[in-house]
């Protein structure tokens, strides 16, 4: 097979530059212009019809870090983010070993934890908050059905319950973390497998001292998508408990949501706050790229 000149590799990123040319203008205008947007209203006192607005400098942004609930909905963000990334590293781990497998309960695993990853999140989290009603909740009813009836909880109107319960829906929507192991899964090379086996290396052995490090690419882009994802989440939070009760489980999407939607002249304070999270989301993004290249160049 002949090399491809120098040339000929030149002219194929020419030309696939002006294929992309169009998209990257489109995107790159949109985001320049959210961003300059968000920069212009942050230090205003505008309502949402962005008639009159009145400049106040950076008051918006000194009353934000001043706001405890939105200190907290940054914490519960990364809380919850991190109880996401802890099941997908683990169960979503052990789940993408069992279908690669040809575990028996294939059909039943997909059931449980892929299909939800197809379905709207506001979906799951409806359903979730139907089951654990209180008086009316499948779970309840049924601890009060089998004579367990001192076990049902108020899992919503109680703020560590609620917690919980917003934490355990993260867990469960873990769904894309085991497609992206299932899909390294098939990639592995089987060498080093049946040198393991030949030398007497039990399964769970094989998994964390072979399988598991040689998907570390994979784990690093399941951190970040999922760290990034927490701060997207407005769905799973606002249709399980809208962030109560009391703001306990309030994350920064159902923060910014709720100021948006409130009447008044809050709509310069919500574009300081979007500011904060994506320079929040940028440090997250940067930190965790940098000690992943330390960790490749060690």
């Amino acid at each position: 097979m002949r090399k491809r000149s120098g040339g000929q590799k030149k002219s194929d990123g020419k030309a696939a530059m002006l294929f992309l040319a169009p998209l990257a203008l489109i995107y790159g205008v949109y985001y320049i212009y959210s961003i300059v947007f968000l920069l212009h209203t942050s230090r205003t006192k505008v309502s949402i019809s962005f008639l009159d607005p009145e400049s106040v400098g950076f008051q918006n942004y000194l009353s934000l870090v001043q706001d405890s609930s939105f200190l907290r909905s940054v914490v519960n963000t990364l809380v919850f983010a991190a109880c996401s990334i802890v099941a997908a590293l683990t169960v979503g781990f052990f789940i993408s070993a069992a279908l690669a497998t040809g575990f028996h309960a294939k059909r039943l695993l997909y059931v449980i934890f892929l299909v939800p990853t197809l379905m709207p999140s506001s979906l799951v989290a409806t359903i979730f908050a139907s089951m654990l009603q209180e008086r009316f909740g499948i779970l309840n009813e049924t601890l009060r059905q089998v004579g367990l009836g001192a076990f049902a909880q108020p899992w919503l109107s109680d703020s560590n319950l609620a917690f919980g319960v917003v934490a355990s829906i993260f867990c469960y929507l873990i769904g894309l973390p085991i497609m992206y192991f299932t899909a390294d899964f098939s990639t592995l090379p089987t060498d080093s497998l049946e040198a393991a086996l030949i030398d007497g290396a039990g399964t769970f052995r094989i998994m964390r001292s072979i399988i598991y490090p040689m998907m570390s690419a994979t784990c690093k882009t399941i951190i970040l998508s999922l760290l990034l994802g927490s701060f997207r989440a407005l769905e799973v939070v606002w249709f399980s408990t809208q962030g109560g009760p009391g703001g306990s489980t309030e994350i920064v999407g159902s923060y910014l949501y709720d100021f948006a939607t409130s009447s008044g002249p809050s709509i310069g304070f919500v574009s300081a706050a979007a500011i904060v999270v994506l320079l929040i989301a940028f440090v997250i993004s940067t930190i965790q790229m940098l000690v992943s290249g330390r960790k490749d160049a060690s």
